[in-house]
């Protein structure tokens, strides 16, 4: 099977050689038309993070230390998972490209986080708005580009940090290890590992008690119970590269368990043996365990006027998911606590050329190609086996007009098979006058084709910086939208399917206008979007297994919005910043026409006050720089009653947070602190995202982190 798998060709959209590189800062935030790998177009909005802001954190995964950002959100469940979106666009409608290749776990989980280590990350893109043209199927609402082999600079060096946050008592360890060699023939050898490892409790919130269909339930301490988790990443990089040529291989193995929230599975706990008081760092029924092996190999070969780059990936996402044995509906009690398992192979190769066919022309041509692999075990049912092969072209043209004016444009053409399996319940269900193995999902092939354009422009000159983006996108419908049927306990809902979807297509303009001086930099980011057949989630009145029906139907959909950032300066060690958010979205057509989406994010305004010393001389040597900072910023979040009905509406919240941070260079050494104060008054408040508002449990209480790291 595994042979097979391995012979599946991914070729994708790739470019080679940089582009031109403008920078604009916002605070920790840079907004810039630089890329890794895989490069979004020079018209695209995008944000740029580099490593030292997310290590100013202490989140305890990768999206909470982007949910900052105006335009990105972190959807949690529990303190130890959580998936990001962008402008309110996540799960499959948003791609996730590490270190050139597509993430691919089983992403279509609401309470499935993502497999990659922060601490390896050296750099993340947010790529704003559709950006299928390069990337394919899943991103329609935008890209995560993720950057984790940096090229070490020294022969050898290294960084070690310990970081511990007070809410959940977590505390962990991280080390990375890099150097390289200068060969006899000319080339560089060099390597890199990394190795991280973190351990968290049952996180607190500030209520005594939850609802729960009309029973109110006491929090023991006011702790979620059965809420901890365990995680371990390691990863290594082997690369040798010469003037022209740059080849590597990195291997990528993430390890993490976790509890679900005890009453995820309702009621029946209150019918449970298990002690979930006993301790906050037992992890009991249920629970999960997650493990991702990812192996990938990248080279890259440049001349004077043209370029190739390929990149190769195979991965192995293997998740179980246990829980009590216990009979549901018709089901009688099962054999042992294997409620769900999934073990999902991942093929793919890219490769993309690029060739300077002019002086300012520049022509790129990419094929891609995926097939993915996923099967299913255990008592309980969700999502079916099945079988996705992908096939993608693309091929764009850059004219830089002059060196203020860029003008982009590309098409691209992607097929897609999906092969969903047959399943049968493994127990009886009475029919009328008989019994039958009630089928769940039915044999089901499907073949897509869509075709997808785009056109932009960039202008720069006199501190401005314009960018605009317009063209069409598209999103396969995944095996969940096609063949689910059965309940999802985390999330508190029956899912079923609907295997007669139509392609996602969109159509969406984009424009970002920058401009800055010495004191003030300002950016606006407005967008919209057009589609025609918009896939989600509709909740019903109607119940099934006692849990409330949503049902993946298709509907015109219109969304708009965007985000607002700046800064002022009117001091050389104080920054005023203020960052804003905002989304409308409206049904077109269906059963819920003139309603909003389901679980929309609602206006967000992040203000911020930063005294940042830099540098400050030490009295004892004058080529010693201490840098630092304190921040003290407010969350503003307002209300979301644009709900779908039965969906509930959520009220406004605001919460106070500060952070400090110290960097010391020593003789041989640089150490850094940092200390981040969240939540300092401790409000009770609901994340509108959050799926455990539906339970009325509110989100973490006040917390204080802290992080403590060596570079040598």
């Amino acid at each position: 099977m595994l042979h097979s798998i391995l012979g599946a060709v991914l070729l994708s959209v790739g470019m080679v050689a940089p582009l031109d590189t403008s920078d604009f800062h916002l605070s920790e935030v840079t907004v810039t038309a630089t890329h890794r790998h895989v490069n979004p177009i020079s018209s695209q909005t995008s944000i740029t993070v580099e490593s030292d802001r997310l290590n100013q954190q202490v989140p305890t995964s990768l999206a909470k230390g982007l949910d900052a950002i105006a335009g990105v959100q972190a959807s949690s469940i529990g303190s130890g998972q959580s998936r990001p979106a962008v402008r309110g666009m996540g799960f499959n409608r948003l791609a996730i490209m590490h270190d050139g290749i597509r993430h691919e776990g089983q992403q279509w989980g609401d309470d499935h986080g993502l497999e990659i280590d922060r601490f390896a990350v050296d750099h993340i893109e947010i790529v704003k708005g559709a950006s299928a043209l390069l990337y394919g199927s899943d991103a329609i609402g935008g890209v995560l580009l993720l950057s984790s082999g940096a090229k070490p600079q020294n022969a050898f060096s290294g960084k070690a940090c310990v970081f511990a946050r007070s809410n959940n008592m977590l505390f962990g360890a991280s080390a990375l290890l890099n150097g390289k060699k200068e060969m006899p023939a000319g080339g560089t050898f060099y390597w890199r590992a990394n190795a991280t490892y973190q351990d968290y409790a049952d996180y607190s919130v500030p209520a005594d008690s939850f609802e729960y269909y009309s029973y109110r339930i006491p929090l023991y301490k006011r702790t979620l119970r059965n809420t901890a988790g365990r995680e371990a990443d390691a990863s290594l990089v082997l690369g040798y590269t010469t003037y022209h040529w740059h080849s590597c291989i990195r291997i990528y193995e993430t390890w993490a368990q976790s509890g679900f929230f005890a009453n995820a599975h309702g009621l029946e706990v209150r019918l449970s043996d298990i002690d979930y008081d006993r301790s906050r760092r037992d992890i009991d029924l249920p629970c999960q365990e997650v493990n991702h092996l990812k192996v990938l190999w990248h080279s890259a070969f440049s001349h004077d006027n043209w370029g190739i780059e390929v990149n190769a990936a195979w991965q192995h996402n293997l998740r179980r998911e246990e829980s009590e044995p216990v009979s549901h509906g018709y089901m009688p009690t099962p054999p042992d606590a294997l409620e769900r398992q999934f073990s999902k192979h991942t093929a793919s190769l890219q490769t993309a050329a690029k060739w300077n066919v002019a002086t300012h022309h520049t022509l790129r041509l990419g094929l891609q190609s995926e097939l993915q692999h996923n099967r299913r075990s255990g008592w309980g049912f969700i999502i079916p086996d099945f079988e996705q092969y992908s096939l993608g072209l693309y091929a764009g043209e850059e004219w830089r007009v002059n060196n203020r004016w860029t003008l982009d444009a590309g098409v691209r053409y992607d097929y897609a098979h999906m092969h969903i399996r047959s399943y049968q319940d493994w127990y009886v269900t009475p029919v009328g006058d008989t019994t039958v193995y009630k089928t769940r999902s039915a044999e089901t092939m499907r073949d897509f084709h869509s075709f997808t354009w785009s056109l932009g422009m960039r202008y720069q000159a006199d501190g401005w910086l314009v960018r605009a983006n317009i063209g069409k996108a598209f999103r396969t419908p995944i095996a969940k939208e096609l063949g689910a049927d059965g309940i999802n306990y985390h999330i508190f809902r029956y899912e079923a399917g609907n295997s007669a979807l139509q392609p996602e297509e969109s159509y969406q303009a984009d424009v970002s206008v920058a401009w800055e001086n010495r004191f003030v930099h300002v950016q606006v980011d407005p967008f919209v979007g057009y589609f025609p057949n918009y896939i989600y989630l509709n909740p019903t009145a109607e119940y099934r297994e006692g849990l409330q029906l949503y049902q993946y139907n298709q509907s015109r959909v219109i969304r708009a919005g965007g985000e607002v950032m700046l800064t002022v300066r009117p001091w050389t060690h104080l920054d005023i910043n203020l960052q804003g958010e905002y989304l409308f979205a409206r049904q077109l057509s269906g059963d819920k026409a003139g309603y909003g989406l389901p679980f929309s994010p609602p206006w967000r305004l992040m203000p911020e006050l930063k005294f940042h010393w830099d540098p400050i001389v030490n009295r004892q040597s004058s080529n010693r720089k201490w840098n630092g900072y304190a921040a003290v910023n407010v969350r503003i979040c307002g209300a979301q009653y644009d709900i779908v009905p039965p969906e509930k509406p959520t009220d406004g919240w605001w919460t106070f947070n500060l952070s400090v941070g110290q960097r010391f260079e020593l003789t041989k050494c640089a150490m850094n602190i940092s200390l981040q104060a969240d939540n300092i008054l401790n409000t009770k408040y609901y994340d509108h995202t959050s799926y455990y508002r539906l339970i009325d449990i509110p989100e973490a209480g006040w917390n204080l982190s802290a992080m403590l790291s060596v570079e040598f």
